[in-house]
């Protein structure tokens, strides 16, 4: 049985490790709130960009593009989102058993897979499992911005367009609440719009430029923003799931204090007893 110094000591240290915790929920928290915001705002400008697309379609645009081109697939680029810090649960466990399973997938058939991995963590895994990869964009999940999102997005917009690759994906946390992310496969390129609401009442456009001159524009911002909602929405999924495993380590440290109270409180009354019991002995020695 451990003495009572040693569980003081220790409740101590549990004490210490709950004050870390905490502050660190509490900053989770908060940037949980603020990139949240950033993809509600995010988001509002999708909106406008999808309406765009969907006059386009109901005005019977010819949407042949370099970025629709259907390939047989041979080799795919992957770019795969984790956080570079860890403390978030089985976040980063969660992206890499997937992709691994997709590798495994890829390698039955055939098919040659590029890696972009996004965060230090996957990119660990990755080195670790011996497999080769893009280091270029590691970090850009750290501090999400557009401009970081360009950047990655013209990359694989390069790769699909000159015929290296014949398809891109992306693999990533999706949002949905603060105790659900869920793990989201995509296709990036070649870009479908089958998924865009085709239905909108059929109207005569007068659309200036030509429709072929705003479809060149607006396919590649479709492409920037798919890359920067992602970084964002892996960014919320991280916050989101790292304030859930500090309120898990707060609460089983609260339930630990518990125990060991209990257990001191006990051995304390022990000690009491045993004391009470040798002077009561000793006592009855000496009469």
């Amino acid at each position: 049985m451990a003495s009572l110094k040693e569980i003081k000591v220790r409740i101590a240290s549990i004490r210490s490790t709950q004050k870390i915790t905490a502050a660190m929920k509490m900053v989770s928290s908060a940037k949980l709130h603020h990139a949240q915001a950033q993809t509600e705002h995010t988001l509002t400008y999708a909106n406008k960009l999808s309406a765009i697309l969907n006059g386009l379609l109901s005005a019977e645009c010819d949407l042949d593009s370099p970025y629709t081109e259907q390939r047989k697939v041979g080799k795919v680029a992957i770019a795969v989102f984790s956080s570079s810090a860890g403390l978030c649960g089985a976040f980063n466990a969660n992206i890499w058993k997937e992709l691994s399973a997709k590798l495994q997938t890829y390698k039955d058939q055939q098919i040659e897979a590029c890696l972009y991995p996004i965060g230090k963590k996957i990119a660990d895994e990755l080195h670790k499992a011996g497999y080769r990869f893009d280091a270029s964009f590691v970090t850009i999940g750290e501090k999400p911005s557009y401009k970081s999102a360009v950047s990655l997005a013209n990359c694989l917009m390069e790769l699909f367009t000159t015929g290296k690759v014949d398809r891109v994906e992306l693999l990533y946390h999706h949002f949905k609440n603060t105790a659900t992310q869920i793990v989201t496969h995509k296709t990036y390129l070649p870009l479908s719009l089958s998924e865009a609401e085709t239905s909108v009442t059929a109207t005569n456009y007068i659309l200036e430029p030509s429709p072929e001159e705003l479809r060149n524009q607006l396919f590649p911002k479709l492409l920037n923003l798919a890359v920067y909602t992602t970084l964002l929405d892996t960014s919320t999924a991280e916050h989101a799931a790292r304030m859930m495993a500090m309120q898990t380590a707060n609460d089983n440290a609260n339930d630990l204090i518990q125990q060991l109270t209990l257990q001191y409180n006990k051995t304390r009354q022990q000690a009491i007893t045993n004391e009470l019991l040798d002077i009561m002995g000793g006592a009855a020695v000496s009469s």
